[in-house]
């Protein structure tokens, strides 16, 4: 795809045969955005979704994270390699360091090179980060530049605005992927937002998506 997808289906605790029907299920709908992280253990089994769903992989856009434990420069590739293999792909549409994690021993430098990197080989069509504030999204761009850095997906709704971070990405040139949109399901039963979707003959899940739209896009 020539772009990042408004809408994607996240599969964080999802695990066995959940994570494939939930990516079936998703396909069948018409989801193409598909997200999933070496953390989340179910590569492997997004992969097999994906393969017997007979979505052409042009048309699919395909997200992973690398964890903590592989930011090394000489960890970086060959894990992304591996995640490739479980989700049967040749690439990954957009490959993110997963968190800032700066105690880890690995200098932020040295895994944004690696997965600089790893876009270099062709393994990632994209590569960003996910969960960095804005000092250590500025320690990004220095070490690869702004242009390099697809996205930082972050966890975003109406308890968790992060409107600072959003208006820095926003100036930078960085897309804002939300994560977390609907607070683990809150805002459905908030009644302020329950009020608004009533208003706009909505439901509050559409209320709060559009939100989030505008605000990562305008």
């Amino acid at each position: 795809m020539s772009k990042i997808p408004a809408f994607g289906l996240g599969t964080f605790r999802l695990q066995g045969r959940v994570v494939i029907d939930s990516v079936r299920n998703g396909l069948e709908l018409g989801y193409r955005a598909i997200d999933t992280a070496q953390i989340y253990g179910n590569e492997a089994e997004v992969g097999e979704a994906i393969a017997a769903s007979g979505v052409r992989r042009d048309e699919l856009f395909v997200t992973t994270k690398i964890w903590v434990d592989h930011y090394a420069k000489d960890k970086l590739v060959p894990s992304l390699e591996r995640s490739l293999a479980k989700l049967r792909t040749d690439y990954v549409d957009l490959t993110l360091i997963h968190w800032p994690a700066p105690g880890n021993g690995v200098p932020l430098d040295e895994f944004m090179s690696a997965l600089a990197d790893a876009k270099a080989k062709g393994l990632s069509r994209r590569i960003g980060i996910s969960n960095f504030n804005i000092e250590l999204t500025k320690r990004a761009i220095d070490a690869i530049g702004n242009d390099a850095i697809a996205t930082n997906q972050i966890e975003l709704s109406p308890y968790l605005q992060n409107r600072k971070l959003v208006e820095f990405l926003q100036r930078e040139g960085i897309h804002v992927t939300s994560y977390m949109t609907l607070a683990y399901g809150k805002v459905l039963g908030d009644p302020v937002i329950g009020a608004i979707a009533q208003r706009h003959q909505a439901t509050p899940a559409q209320v709060v998506l559009a939100w989030a739209l505008h605000l990562a896009t305008r």
